[in-house]
């Protein structure tokens, strides 16, 4: 196994379980690794402080033990993935009748950087984010087979647009195991096709599922806007919770034909609900004022580095600032920032600009995040990428 030796004081990130080294923290490597290879990570002293997998890039390996006696082999990512699967039971989410669909694996959040698994019913969509876990992604498909037993019958992954494109893999998505055209899961008893082949992430956005819930105890009685609404989880939602009427926005004729289709599939002939493939910033441009006293602003991260970060904090802000000038009064907005490189702070500065810039009174009711099934790794800070605010504007 290749070594890496750190430059002298860099190992302290590492001795706070930090599950990163970054390039610049190298002094030099003993060998040359192959990208997705497991190296161990010695200090300047030549002490053993840690074992990952090489990637080439500004994070450099992603770390999977800070054991030198713990091997990463089968019983490695059984172990890792029983641990994951007990949390999720422990918190409720594997056992109830009217729910199939939680997050198993959040990455750095369960001490597996770069992989994801999110579970449908009796499917399971795999993601690598990383090219080691994509090299050990049959390892950790019998693993999880053997951890979940009959529960799972399908494993599907899908990783052609989450690994680093310069690696050149050739990465396919497709079942590794099974092959099921059943794309239905519950969620807290409403029904959602799942376009795993093709749809963004793995299909379906998890981790807005308790925000979704939230939203369905306002909605009675209120006119809603859903906007980038995807597949439509929030609409759906919305008109359980008895909206007058839900109106779903997104740019996309895709995204708009599947938030029609479960519309339908929950609330079939339902006329309150109608979905528009319009650009966002232009519908909110063209609507009425108080039109709508409920409005959903989810849209795609705006910022997916800190590069973008100052770009990114203008485009929350214009968005918020003609959604808080349209809202009817009393109405209630949320509205999320799903960018990792945007703090909760910044977050919260850009609205509480765009209400400044407005000249509304608004008043926060909740702060929102991601899901107990994302869990944020305590000594990965950077895991809490969700953040969201529900505002009362007069």
């Amino acid at each position: 196994m290749h070594r890496i030796y750190l430059k002298s004081g860099k190992e302290e990130s590492l001795k706070r379980y930090h599950p990163w080294v970054f390039s610049g923290a190298i002094s030099y490597i003993d060998g040359t690794p192959e990208e997705g290879e497991l190296v161990d990570i010695y200090t300047a002293k030549g002490n053993f402080i840690a074992r990952g997998h090489y990637q080439i890039g500004s994070i450099a390996v992603r770390i999977l033990t800070f054991h030198e006696d713990e091997e990463i082999d089968v019983d490695f990512w059984k172990r890792k993935l029983q641990i994951a699967f007990e949390m999720r039971q422990a918190i409720g989410l594997c056992t109830r009748p009217d729910h199939s669909t939680y997050r198993l694996v959040h990455g750095e959040g369960d001490n597996l950087p770069g992989l994801v698994i999110d579970i449908y019913g009796q499917t399971a969509v795999m993601q690598a984010h990383s090219v080691g876990m994509h090299c050990c992604r049959k390892q950790i498909a019998d693993a999880l087979l053997e951890v979940m037993k009959e529960s799972i019958k399908h494993i599907y992954y899908k990783s052609e647009t989450t690994l680093p494109y310069k690696a050149d893999l050739g990465a396919e998505n497709g079942f590794l195991i099974g092959g099921s055209q059943e794309n239905v899961a519950l969620e807290y008893g409403l029904k959602f096709h799942i376009d795993w082949a093709k749809g963004q992430k793995t299909g379906f956005f998890v981790d807005q599922r308790e925000n979704r819930a939230l939203l369905e105890r306002y909605a009675c009685g209120r006119d809603v806007l859903n906007m980038f609404c995807y597949t439509g989880g929030f609409s759906v939602y919305a008109l359980r919770g008895g909206a007058h009427l839900v109106h779903s926005v997104d740019s996309s004729a895709k995204a708009i034909e599947l938030t029609n289709q479960n519309a339908r599939l929950n609330f079939p002939d339902d006329q309150r609900h109608t979905a528009y493939a319009e650009d966002a910033f232009k519908f909110l441009d063209q609507m009425e004022d108080g039109h709508y006293d409920l409005i959903i602003l989810d849209p795609p991260a705006f910022a997916k580095h800190r590069d973008a970060l100052r770009n990114a904090l203008q485009g929350y802000r214009k968005l918020n600032v003609k959604a808080l000038e349209k809202i009817r009064s009393g109405g209630i907005l949320f509205t999320f920032s799903c960018s990792q490189a945007v703090s909760k702070e910044q977050f919260r500065t850009s609205i509480f600009t765009a209400a400044a810039m407005t000249g509304r009174s608004v008043r926060i009711l909740h702060q929102l995040t991601q899901p107990a099934d994302h869990p944020v790794n305590i000594y990965h800070p950077e895991g809490e990428y969700l953040k969201g605010l529900v505002l009362y504007v007069e």
